[in-house]
């Protein structure tokens, strides 16, 4: 069967609409985000009380700015590529937040709602780091941060994304009892773990899906610049 084919570019967009549509609808849902989203989430929620400009997509690029930070004191050294990260971020923020927009008035009030859109909130994440695994565009700090530090502490990539993944669920936990109150659980619910127990099964499936299917090729002659 003929491939049909994909550009790579295309994908870095359709993966950075993806992750933002899931995450929105992941939130609509009320059940749990995303363990790597969840400390921007929390953060979100406590200073958009006292300062009404903070979104959830300013809380995402800002933070990912600290572990930028971060990752360049670990690393000692500093790449202008890895700036390429952070310009991902923030179109990532500023999709989030229309994404956000764009549910905010959907009633997702009874069960069957919040089921059906953490559901389709799940998928569409998925498709989306599937979309973002098949792109040479630089992503977003979270992954950099992974890729970046296992690489120099000379870690299985896949051991220290756990990791990271259960350090990000931790430290959401942490801050939902700082922000408001000890065991008052507010984005690191039920479906934060579900979401840490199929997402990558999930992610798997669906990139196989795009294999079998789509030739992805480059559009552009940029991939020397990332």
């Amino acid at each position: 069967m003929k491939k049909a084919t994909f550009y790579t570019e295309l994908a870095y967009l359709f993966g950075i609409a993806g992750l933002a549509l899931g995450t929105a609808f992941m939130e609509k849902a009320g059940m749990g985000i995303s363990m790597v989203v969840a400390p921007a989430y929390l953060i979100y929620l406590k200073f958009s009380k006292v300062w009404t400009f903070v979104t959830f997509g300013m809380a995402e690029y800002s933070l990912q700015v600290a572990l930028l930070v971060i990752m360049v004191i670990i690393l000692r050294k500093f790449k202008v590529s890895y700036l390429f990260s952070f310009v991902t971020a923030i179109i990532y923020g500023f999709t989030l937040d229309g994404c956000m927009a764009l549910v905010a008035n959907i009633n997702t009030s009874s069960f069957a709602m919040g089921i059906a859109f953490y559901i389709i909130g799940l998928v569409l994440c998925a498709i989306g780091v599937a979309f973002i695994f098949h792109t040479y565009i630089a992503p977003e700090v979270y992954e950099l941060f992974v890729k970046e530090v296992s690489i120099k502490t000379h870690s299985n990539i896949n051991h220290f994304k756990i990791g990271y993944d259960c350090f990000s669920c931790l430290l959401g936990i942490i801050l939902s009892f700082l922000f408001f109150g000890l065991f008052h659980f507010e984005g690191v619910k039920l479906g934060t773990i579900i979401c840490a127990l199929v997402n990558g099964r999930i992610i798997g499936a669906i990139s196989h899906l795009m294999e079998k299917h789509l030739n992805f090729i480059d559009g552009l002659p940029l991939r020397k610049f990332f």
